[in-house]
């Protein structure tokens, strides 16, 4: 099997593409390679803390490498990648695996970062249809919290709902059942990849505002997800 990094961010589709990875068998996933935002000790984005990511990748059972930023810029996320991939490229390691579904713009930038390491990305799950990626998920068990969303869409009553039939069902037709646009974001805490469930109680919910406004986004809701 070749040697691989998996991007891994926490959410559904990230377990759901390292399920079947995994199950494929033609790579051999030695690391989980996170970004966590330093000050906050939190996944970038998901806000998820970094505890609950490390009880992630201990019930998988595949070491986990962060990527620290601070300061949120993509000029410090680049460098500190390309430094953390070229060290995983010392390893033998050269393809890096991505959950990405559809967005062509997220995939080009990956790839042109991962051009400067001389490295592959992979994209197993690529303009796979978001409906079946969904409820293969949910067939197979999985378990998932919503813990961000993106407040043009979804609103305050909707961080902390566990993603099932009836909260996708509830969904208006402008959001992408896995969120693939940005409209929420999960936490996965149970399913086939995990030895036990991880253990987590919900916390406060908070609304951060954007600087400036994106189209109807005014900023996002999550909720603190305490272990």
């Amino acid at each position: 099997m070749k040697k691989a990094v998996f991007c891994w961010s926490g959410g559904k589709d990230s377990a759901y593409c390292l399920y079947k990875v995994l199950a494929e068998k033609e790579y051999d996933i030695r690391y989980l390679l996170t970004t966590v935002n330093k000050e906050h000790q939190r996944i970038s984005m998901h806000g998820v803390r970094e505890t609950l990511l490390e009880e992630q990748a201990n019930q998988i059972g595949i070491p986990l490498v962060k990527v620290y930023v601070s300061e949120g810029t993509y000029e410090e996320y680049e460098l500190n990648m390309e430094r953390e991939l070229l060290r995983l490229k010392e390893e033998g390691i050269n393809d890096v695996i991505f959950g990405d579904i559809f967005l062509e713009d997220l995939r080009k930038y990956r790839e042109n970062n991962l051009s400067k390491v001389k490295m592959n990305g992979v994209f197993p799950i690529w303009n796979l249809d978001t409906n079946d990626i969904i409820n293969d998920f949910l067939s197979k068990q999985f378990k998932t919290i919503i813990c961000c969303v993106n407040d043009g869409f979804l609103d305050e009553k909707d961080v902390g709902k566990v993603l099932d039939g009836q909260f996708i069902a509830s969904l208006s037709s402008d959001v992408d059942p896995c969120g693939e646009n940005g409209e929420f974001h999960t936490f996965c805490y149970d399913g086939p990849i995990f030895d036990h469930p991880i253990q987590f109680k919900i916390g406060e919910r908070v609304h951060k505002p954007l600087d400036q406004p994106m189209g109807k986004t005014n900023g996002f809701w999550f909720v603190d997800l305490e272990a």
